[in-house]
């Protein structure tokens, strides 16, 4: 197993060195901008290099996931329209069409849907059944974790460093309950993932970095949630329990619920991007981007040790969700008036005056 993980490594590393240089004569680099901070222009081919490297495991592979060539061409088509869109900024509808087809074909020919979100309420098992409902609601969480990892790929790190932490959390239930395959598949991710933050970081030079890109956003967004359906929703003995799935992507969910439950606020279009995520404004509150890629990771790992925890010494699935919702709203309340916390403090605290504006 080691030997394969290592050659699996190498293979990474090596196709995110070839991608490089497509990358350039192809035009597939992020340019600075208003809200891109960075120096020079950045190949986006993270996320390419990756879904190559899983494709061609899976490919040689094929009994490690079921359904694996439908599975290979959803993240294959995902990150050739994400690809597209770092290219040529493709409108969100022509991208919310993409991901409601692939999810649709999901459920029509994979059969994963959500048919049962189990005792969230405590008054019982809720049953969604096969069907239009349960279908519609499939379709809005898979459409939703896409986006969630889409709009959390922030700052140099981030989309890596929580893609590690949900996958590992991911691979470590599935290892519980004895879906060793599958528990395979998320190392081999894992695995897949660190070259990408090895060169995302600079470690190797900060001429070689390169970022994930959208490609790499919406193909580990809709990998999560395929294996979270897969699991939780197993006829008769689920691997995980649903709500468990709520707590191992917490971060990137309550961050993109915030956000998009702001700009409506503020009357701005909720796919409309800007400056107001959580590693922005900790940045913004004197954090520097390592010190903001630790805290954020952090965070989202104590999150998914909750939700492993809570598998482990089975706690009632009502407390796991009414807990989290208790959270997501403590969340919601900071970020949306982090400005006023932080003033409100200094002036508590007499601290020398400094405004904090969400505009800054």
């Amino acid at each position: 197993m080691f030997l394969d993980l290592l050659f699996t490594f190498f293979i990474a590393f090596a196709v995110l060195f070839f991608m490089r240089k497509v990358a350039r004569q192809v035009g597939l680099v992020d340019k600075p901008s208003g809200r891109k901070m960075h120096t020079g222009n950045i190949p986006l081919v993270g996320g390419v290099a990756i879904c190559i490297t899983i494709v061609q495991y899976i490919y040689s592979h094929p009994g490690m996931i079921n359904h694996a060539n439908l599975f290979m061409c959803c993240i294959a088509g995902l990150t050739i329209v994400g690809a597209l869109d770092d290219r040529y900024d493709l409108s969100v509808k022509i991208r919310m069409l993409i991901q409601t087809l692939i999810s649709i074909a999901m459920i029509y020919f994979a059969q994963a849907e959500l048919v049962s979100l189990g005792d969230i309420l405590g008054f019982g098992d809720i049953s969604l059944g096969y069907g239009y409902v349960g279908g519609l609601i499939t379709v809005l969480a898979v459409i939703g974790c896409i986006n969630a990892f889409n709009m959390v790929d922030g700052i140099d790190g981030l989309l890596g460093g929580l893609s590690v932490v949900t996958f590992g959390a991911i691979g470590i239930l599935l290892s519980m309950a004895n879906e060793q395959s599958l528990s395979y598949l998320c190392l081999l991710l894992v695995v897949c993932m660190i070259p990408y933050i090895v060169m995302n970081l600079g470690l190797i030079g900060r001429e070689r970095r390169v970022f994930m890109g959208d490609a790499g956003s919406m193909m580990i967004g809709f990998t999560v949630i395929w294996l979270l359906i897969g699991a939780s929703q197993t006829p008769g003995n689920p691997m995980i329990r649903p709500v468990t799935a709520l707590w191992l992507i917490a971060l990137p969910l309550m961050d993109m619920a915030a956000i998009m439950i702001r700009r409506v606020k503020q009357g701005k279009s909720p796919f409309k991007p800007d400056r107001e995520h959580l590693h922005h404004i900790c940045q913004r509150l004197g954090c520097s981007p390592t010190q903001t890629l630790i805290l954020i990771c952090s965070i989202a790992s104590v999150f998914a040790g909750v939700g492993i925890i809570g598998e482990i010494f089975v706690i009632p699935e009502f407390l796991m969700f009414y807990s989290f919702i208790v959270i997501f709203a403590a969340y919601l309340v900071v970020l949306i008036n982090y400005c006023k916390i932080i003033n409100f403090f200094r002036r508590k605290l007499d601290l020398p005056e400094k405004q904090y504006s969400a505009s800054k």
